[in-house]
């Protein structure tokens, strides 16, 4: 699949290039994809975790994990935020444009600004419980599926035997379900190259630009977050980072394609059970990693929110920096792996500190597209080494058979 995207990619590039209206044309392969495999995540969610904690025997790991991983969460994505705000400051990626925003269309955020709403703590807890458990798996909400999946778990462990054909079922439809994932990844490839043939074709390389340094900081940073901090992380868990990208080089290479890393779920959570993780542990962190443990995501928004502030000469003290890095602990969660999301997150954050002209995000419309292939990939790969850490943080898994897993 790795090689087929890949050649992909590069006739969508080189369309895109060539004949841009045409490439244009080429978007509905690639929403289509990322359709198909969004319609049967939350049925995957659903089956994973209510299977894995049925059969759990230890019903007190559950909230044991799930404490872990969210303090993993935590402590991860808030370094993400301040390496963010530290290159902004070291690299000044917006100095020396000298933007004046009254010149910037306001219009442009208008749509993204009403969508980012501001959201307390207490809004945002709330929102993890559904109006109705159909209306959960309606929306695609995966806080709100995993909610709804750890009560039926937990409700048919306390059962017992008198819901085994029940316990029996959810696995044979999980079973179902992944078949349904590898006949799906057949259309990889063409997802791929509609949805790059419309990024290239839409924007084009040249359109970039000046902006073409923020973008090369951007995945600098992203590439040396992912071998430095996560490598570190891997290796106090016992295996090497270099090992587990060449494991997952095919989700790699699927989120470069789509630019989602919702993509790449499924045959992720798939991958780490195979690693030796049990069905419960990947159930709940690798989904729940997708809302609380955007790394990619926190990297972006402490930078782009320096960058416009640099760009349009408006000084931030530290203070109102601290407010950015704050506030972006909330809204960053908020952001998925779907294309689009971290920027209405971003705005959101921004409305916050009324120095940052808000217009100034529309410096960052062209370029968003390109921006979020490497937030969608590092948030990826993050949930991945989590389930890992998480994994050995519970003696699920030895050092040396991780290493042996990894290297086969």
């Amino acid at each position: 699949m790795s090689f087929q995207v890949l050649v992909a990619i590069i006739a969508a590039i080189v369309l895109g290039y060539l004949r841009p209206a045409t490439a244009i044309a080429m978007k509905p392969l690639g929403d289509g994809f990322i359709r198909l495999i969004t319609m049967i995540i939350t049925i995957i969610i659903f089956c994973t975790v209510v299977t894995g904690i049925a059969g759990m025997e230890d019903l007190k790991k559950v909230g044991r994990v799930g404490g872990k991983a969210l303090l993993y969460f935590e402590v991860v994505s808030t370094f993400a935020l301040l390496i963010g705000l530290i290159v902004g400051n070291v690299v000044h990626p917006g100095s020396g444009w000298n933007i004046n925003p009254t010149t910037l269309d306001p219009k442009a955020v208008a749509e993204y600004a009403g969508q980012a709403k501001a959201q307390s703590v207490a809004d945002f807890l709330l929102h993890i419980i559904p109006t109705t458990v159909v209306d959960a798996f309606a929306k695609g909400d995966i806080l709100q599926v995993l909610l709804v999946s750890i009560l039926f778990g937990f409700a048919l462990s306390a059962a017992g035997p008198r819901c085994k054909p029940l316990l029996d079922l959810f696995e044979s439809l999980k079973n179902a379900v992944f078949g349904i994932v590898k006949i799906i990844m057949k259309f990889a490839a063409i997802g791929a190259f509609g949805a790059m043939a419309f990024t290239v074709g839409k924007y084009g390389i040249n359109a970039l630009g000046p902006l073409v340094k923020l973008i090369g900081i951007f995945y600098l940073t992203s590439i040396l977050f992912v071998l430095l901090v996560l490598g570190f992380v891997a290796w106090l868990a016992g295996f090497s980072i270099f090992q587990y990208l060449k494991y997952i080089k095919d989700e790699i290479v699927l989120v470069i394609g789509v630019t989602s890393s919702e993509a790449a779920l499924p045959t992720l959570m798939e991958k780490m059970e195979r690693l030796g993780c049990s069905k419960a542990l990947v159930g709940l962190v690798v989904p729940t990693g997708y809302t609380f443990n955007t790394d990619g995501t926190s990297l972006y928004m402490t930078l782009a929110a320096l960058f416009v502030a640099q760009a349009t000469n408006t000084h931030l003290t530290l203070l109102q920096q601290l407010t950015i890095f704050g506030v972006a602990t909330l809204t960053s969660k908020g952001a998925s792996g779907v294309q689009g999301a971290s920027f209405i997150a971003l705005v959101g954050t921004l409305t916050v500190v009324p120095t940052i002209p808000v217009a100034g995000m529309a410096l960052l419309l062209g370029i968003d597209r390109f921006m979020s292939t490497a937030r969608a990939l590092v948030n990826m790969i993050g949930n991945g080494v989590a389930a890992l850490v998480v994994a050995r943080w519970e003696k699920e898994l030895d050092a040396e058979t991780l290493r042996n897993n990894l290297a086969a």
